[in-house]
């Protein structure tokens, strides 16, 4: 059972949060949580990458000089890939990188990097997060009183609140994301995850369930 305390918007502590690690994920296994961050970083790459092979650059076919008797290596064409100008040898080409892990095995890859984040303390827990107009300059306030100023971090609701989205995104290091967007990459990436009280609790029901 992990204890954590309850801060508000001041950074003052208002109560504490019990939550049973076991029972989100009696274990936390690096093999899988490394695949997971892997597919989730692969699936990111754009793979728009060309290049041209000899087939592809201009220049003649033509053999450039006899083949013995000049005192030179034997020659083709000026479109091979040792000749400047020519084409490349092993000439990329678009690929798609994605691929995709089974999904349970995902869903447990997410609740081990909770779990991770959990035991090495790096999950701030705040009774409350709402503000009444976008305010940039209110979310970072509130970051700095908890000790979040500077430090990479992830905003965790339990909806999508749009007043808490448009206050973090123009901050430095800062993302937002509901808890059921939560991913091993997700968590795993920022130094600190400060989510709401109803967001963890969320969370405790979806992995139960």
């Amino acid at each position: 059972m992990k204890t954590l305390p309850i801060f508000d918007k001041t950074g003052a502590e208002v109560g504490s949060y019990e939550i049973d690690l076991d029972a989100i994920a009696p274990s936390v296994n690096k093999q899988l949580l490394h695949e997971a961050v892997v597919m989730y970083q692969a699936n990111q790459r754009q793979g728009s990458f060309k290049t041209k092979s000899r087939a592809e650059v201009a220049g003649s076919t033509r053999k450039m000089y006899r083949q013995k008797g000049t005192g030179n290596a034997r020659a083709g064409h000026r479109r091979s890939g040792v000749r400047r100008g020519g084409g490349h040898i092993f000439a990329k080409r678009p690929r798609d990188f994605s691929y995709r892990l089974p999904r349970k095995a995902l869903q447990a890859a997410t609740r081990m990097a909770a779990v991770s984040k959990l035991q090495d303390d790096q999950v701030v827990v705040i009774d409350d997060l709402s503000f009444d107009a976008p305010c940039t300059k209110d979310m970072a306030g509130l970051l700095k009183s908890l000790g979040l100023d500077g430090v990479s971090t992830l905003v965790s609701t339990a909806d999508h609140d749009a007043n808490v989205y448009k206050s973090a995104r123009n901050l430095q290091r800062v993302d937002v994301s509901t808890v059921a967007d939560w991913n091993a990459l997700a968590l795993l990436s920022p130094r600190r995850i400060l989510v709401t009280k109803a967001a963890l609790d969320a969370f405790k029901e979806q992995a139960a369930g």
